[in-house]
């Protein structure tokens, strides 16, 4: 544990300079969207660079960095991919208009090192999982955590391929993507997203004194519940697909639930 310091700094300084260079690539393409591509791939940075500075029990740290290496490079490869050759996502778009002339510095805090601050926050558990020898074995908590994961996993994976076919097609523009598991929830992926997290976190929380850790899952709960994930999403949904009114009417926001039926 005496090392959790210097971890914990040079994983923040890190990620820090990563932000930072995706920043300057920004300015030259006058885009920031490039920072969702950075999101998945600073917690492989930060869950690497953990395992090659911590001696805790090599089964949990390799369990930990395979899971955070197969979303992230998942996630940042999805997300590079749909954004490529669309310009600059509208939420992102909303922020320049805002900021002017001076959203090129402002860029700089308010997107590139706030994601960074909160992408260490939220990888605590990525961080102290690795870094305690003790138990020496993988528990319960590990398994329930692993299963836990490769659900969200499946939902975030699934629901993106799904999304992703619908919108290939050109007669579904302007439709509203309520199949599949979007059935089910709005928002399928941010479920799938929630799960992977709380599930790294039951990893963690089988070493000791562990249990405070708990904020890395909540934060990123509260991100997409309540900050920039379904509020901000569906604020610029709800304007351009007249069906989606109706859609948030019989659907659950997040957890996967049947719709409700139709008025006879």
């Amino acid at each position: 544990m005496e090392n959790l310091f210097v971890v914990l700094g040079l994983n923040l300084a890190a990620v820090t300079g990563m932000m930072f260079c995706g920043w300057l690539i920004s300015l030259v393409y006058k885009n920031v969207t490039l920072v969702d591509s950075l999101w998945g791939m600073g917690f492989v940075l930060i869950a690497w660079i953990t395992f090659g500075l911590t001696e805790g029990y090599t089964g949990r740290k390799v369990l930990i960095v395979v899971l955070t290496t197969v979303w992230g490079l998942r996630l940042s490869a999805h997300l590079s991919w749909r954004n490529w050759g669309k310009g600059e996502d509208p939420r992102y778009g909303g922020w320049r208009q805002a900021g002017g002339n001076r959203f090129w510095i402002i860029s700089l805090f308010k997107v590139f090192l706030l994601q960074a601050l909160f992408m260490w926050v939220i990888a605590l558990t990525i961080q102290y999982g690795q870094v305690s020898r003790m138990p020496a074995h993988f528990t319960r908590l590990d398994f329930a955590g692993l299963i836990i994961w490769m659900i969200g996993f499946l939902f975030e994976s699934i629901s993106d391929w799904q999304l992703a076919r619908f919108k290939s097609d050109p007669a579904n523009k302007g439709k509203v993507m309520d199949r599949g598991l979007w059935a089910y929830s709005r928002h399928p992926n941010y479920f799938g997203e929630c799960l992977i997290w709380w599930g790294i976190f039951l990893i963690a929380l089988s070493t000791a004194h562990s249990w405070w850790t708990i904020i890395s899952p909540f934060i990123i709960t509260a991100v997409l519940l309540k900050m920039t994930g379904i509020p901000l999403m569906e604020k610029t949904i709800v304007d351009s697909r007249p069906g989606y009114r109706e859609y948030i009417r019989r659907t659950p926001a997040f957890i996967p639930w049947f719709p409700k039926k139709e008025n006879l």
